[in-house]
């Protein structure tokens, strides 16, 4: 590197300004010893000269690097782009910096996303894991390796980890016993993985709502898979291919019943006027254009804050106990043309 290119470095100011390299750290870190005009001064030529610090070093001698780790399975559906931001938002107000990771919903992928954020010294881990994930060992690592670690809305099944997750088994069930209520008995569910929570949770909710009402439950309208569009694409067109359809689809994800809407439209049905569909989950656009479907509507914006409130707790205090936050849903009802009314 030539010498009209080199970094500026904190002896550059220093020699400009005529002070020592100890008064422009403490100036660029406002420190209380400093003078404002001196600070401003500082902040002032190092701005103008393009003055960046050693982020690596400063970390290595404070042993902190206010950067949290996220791993997240997917980034283009509303759920993890809303809570994604909410943790941006939270992180910047705190003076923290957030390292986005996104798995694709493979195992593998999570694992090496997380030693790599590991070896980048991040002070915490925020992981949401993949419908693939059966093996915890990298999380036990990370457990004995003193580095905090909260699970954020997918858990694996793991003890003594903090966690925040919103109550999947409620709002499922909630759902299903709103159709019930509604008139409807022919009811199925199209969902996610039961060995990830979210997917064993809602179907738990399905089932309860089903039993607590007395309804029948047809095993060829349960289909087990994966939380995307083409899970429900394809599930429904299992559902069809037997020839007997529901009139209530109770869909474990929005992109799920993204997945029925198209199946449904190549085969001529209508959504919601043939088939009622309810969804755990929401996009964007539901804020200005009414839904299809019914949703279980989930807190993003403070499950994303307070996962990274929990982390900078735990950051701050190592020997706190794990805590695992529960937050409640709520049953939004689409602009369904169904003639049915539940009952009173």
């Amino acid at each position: 590197m030539n010498k009209r290119n080199r970094p500026i470095k904190l002896e550059d100011l220093a020699k400009k300004l005529k002070v020592s390299k100890v008064t422009i750290s403490k100036a660029l870190r406002d420190h209380p010893d400093i003078s404002a005009a001196t600070t401003a001064k500082v902040k002032d030529l190092a701005e103008k000269l393009g003055y960046m610090p050693n982020i690596m070093a400063k970390n290595l001698s404070s042993r902190k690097s206010n950067t949290i780790g996220l791993v997240i399975p997917k980034i283009a559906h509303f759920f993890f782009a809303s809570v994604i931001e909410s943790i941006y938002n939270t992180a910047f107000e705190n003076n923290y910096e957030i390292v986005l990771t996104v798995s694709q919903e493979k195992s593998e992928r999570e694992r090496k996303h997380i030693l790599s954020l590991l070896s980048m010294r991040v002070d915490g881990l925020l992981v949401s894991v993949t419908q693939e994930t059966k093996d915890t060992s990298i999380f036990e690592r990370v457990n004995n390796h003193g580095v905090p670690l909260i699970f954020i809305d997918r858990v694996p099944d793991m003890t003594g980890i903090s966690s925040i997750t919103v109550n999947d088994f409620e709002g499922a069930f909630s759902a299903v016993d709103y159709a019930v209520k509604k008139g409807y008995t022919k009811i199925a569910h199209i969902g996610g993985y039961h060995n990830i929570n979210i997917g064993r949770a809602r179907y738990e909710g399905f089932l309860k709502a089903m039993r607590s009402n007395r309804i029948p439950i047809n095993q060829n309208w349960i289909i087990e898979g994966g939380f995307g569009e083409e899970d429900g694409y394809n599930g429904f067109k299992k559902i069809y291919e037997k020839k007997n359809i529901p009139d209530y689809i109770f869909a474990a994800t929005y992109p799920i019943a993204l997945g029925i809407y198209a199946a449904a439209n190549e085969y001529g049905i209508n959504i919601p006027e043939d088939i009622e569909v309810t969804c755990f989950g929401r996009n964007s656009f539901n804020r200005f254009i009414p839904s299809i479907f019914n949703f279980v509507d989930q807190p993003t914006t403070e499950l994303g804050s307070q996962a990274v409130k929990l982390m900078i707790e735990q950051i701050n205090n190592p020997d706190s106990s794990p805590q695992n936050i529960i937050l409640n849903t709520e049953l939004i009802i689409g602009s369904s043309n169904s003639k049915r009314e539940v009952a009173g």
